[in-house]
């Protein structure tokens, strides 16, 4: 059945030895509370925590900011800069005919430029920033011998690319 029987009953048989008087007086001492010492009894020792230097870390985080902005700013090439109000008023001829409306200005305004950051196309050899722009382009025409005006909004997109610079 078991081959372990004689194993278990010997080891049931067993009794723990009795502590030596030597260490009963020792254990004793060392638990006895002398007059000047306080009691640890109970008392979880705190290991002194971690305190961040909020100077130092201040101090890093500015000069993180400075490096990216100043490598932004470096990567950025200027973009061909369209005005943000852009206007033309054409003169109308005097030799017009009453119903016909001629040109009378033309009001580009840009509203939102955006910059998708760095693609490599691949016709180029190098990289080039994508820049998209969103405009509002307003063609007004004018009858001159009524007074009478028509204007045509229309929204565009342009996307440009700009070569970089490796300097």
């Amino acid at each position: 059945m078991n081959d372990f029987s004689e194993l278990e009953d010997q080891l049931r048989k067993l009794r723990p030895a009795q502590p030596s008087v030597e260490l009963a007086a020792r254990i004793e001492c060392a638990l006895t509370v002398d007059e000047k010492s306080s009691s640890t009894a109970g008392v979880l020792v705190r290991e002194p925590r971690f305190r961040f230097n909020w100077l130092s870390i201040g101090l890093g985080l500015a000069a993180a900011t400075a490096l990216v902005f100043f490598a932004f700013v470096r990567l950025d090439q200027p973009v061909t800069e369209l005005p943000s109000l852009a206007s033309r008023n054409i003169a109308p001829s005097v030799a017009a005919p009453s119903t016909q409306l001629l040109p009378a200005g033309l009001t580009q305004v840009v509203y939102h430029t955006q910059d998708e950051g760095v693609h490599f196309p691949t016709n180029s050899e190098r990289p080039m920033r994508r820049v998209r722009s969103h405009t509002r382009e307003t063609v007004q025409w004018r009858n001159p011998k009524t007074g009478a005006t028509l204007r045509i909004s229309y929204p565009t997109e342009q996307v440009s690319l700009v070569p970089l610079s490796g300097q």
